[in-house]
């Protein structure tokens, strides 16, 4: 049973109740209505914004139902505090071991539904640390994982003091490639695109989120943040050169500790943090996960 459903279109959008921790999570699916059977994807948000990044609804950017309308099942979950999850009184609760139960528990409700004994998950950014903390933890769990601009160390040992992120527009923005006055590049990003992720950010992540994610980035750049070591499962480390919180030698570096050697390693030049919304990358990014979850069909 779910609390809504609406017709997006060929797309089923539903919410799925979800409870951990006492806390009510928002599971949402996306699957296209054609009858064929559908492989479950999960994606996972970084932190400060939650799920919608998924599914920025202009023209063909959404990734939700790009994969919605090339054979997955899509599902995006909010982290407890984060989005359309119950609130948090303590921001600092949701951190990243936190939420790698959080996805844990939304997985083992989809393969409950699908009786799978594993399925695919997608992190982006802090989502990286989460699903790779999650992947490492939980094998079994997982068939194919992808660490899209993987938080791979440290970003800076800043203390973090205050439980809650104050979100404003301007935060929202900054995974965007910008000009040299600082504006977003329109060039980039179309105009549309970035008007539409940002109107989602404060409408579904209004003014605060939980800071515990935070806090777990904001260590020395000696720290390794995801055990890469540890994950099992094969892996898609894909990030673009120009991300301002990881390089291309630290994906290398990472890339090289995992342990299946079916794994892949992907640097799209040009693109940065948000190449999924990126104008010239947004495809080559999608083409290049569906190709790797796609060949993860005959495992």
């Amino acid at each position: 049973m779910c609390f809504s459903a609406a017709m997006a279109g060929e797309i089923l959008q539903e919410n799925i109740p979800l409870e951990r921790n006492g806390i009510q999570l928002h599971l949402e699916r996306y699957a296209e209505q054609n009858g064929l059977e559908k492989k479950p994807l999960l994606l996972v948000h970084g932190v400060t914004y939650s799920s919608h990044e998924f599914d920025v609804d202009y023209g063909d950017y959404s990734l939700a139902r790009y994969f919605s309308r090339h054979g997955f099942e899509v599902w995006l979950l909010d982290i407890a505090g984060f989005g359309r999850s119950g609130e948090v009184t303590d921001g600092f609760l949701p951190d990243s071991d936190y939420a790698a139960e959080d996805i844990a528990a939304a997985v083992r409700c989809i393969l409950a539904r699908h009786n799978l004994p594993s399925m695919d998950v997608l992190g982006w950014s802090w989502g990286t640390v989460t699903s790779g903390r999650f992947a490492a933890k939980y094998p079994e769990l997982v068939h194919r994982l992808v660490l899209y601009a993987p938080i791979v160390a440290g970003l800076g040992d800043v203390r973090v003091k205050e439980p809650f992120h104050k979100n404003t527009w301007e935060h929202a923005a900054d995974d965007f490639q910008k000009t040299s006055d600082g504006s977003i590049d329109f060039n980039i990003t179309e105009k549309a695109v970035a008007d539409t992720y940002l109107a989602n950010a404060w409408r579904y992540d209004k003014d605060s989120s939980p800071n515990g994610g935070r806090r777990d980035l904001l260590v020395s750049s000696k720290i390794r943040l995801i055990p890469t070591a540890e994950i099992k499962a094969t892996v898609l480390i894909i990030a673009g050169a120009n991300d301002p919180y990881v390089t291309p030698e630290l994906c290398e570096e990472a890339y090289k500790t995992l342990p299946n050697k079916a794994s892949q390693l992907e640097i799209i030049p040009g693109a940065a943090h948000a190449m999924l919304m990126e104008r010239p990358y947004y495809k080559l990014f999608r083409e290049k996960v569906m190709g790797f979850l796609s060949e993860g069909r005959n495992d």
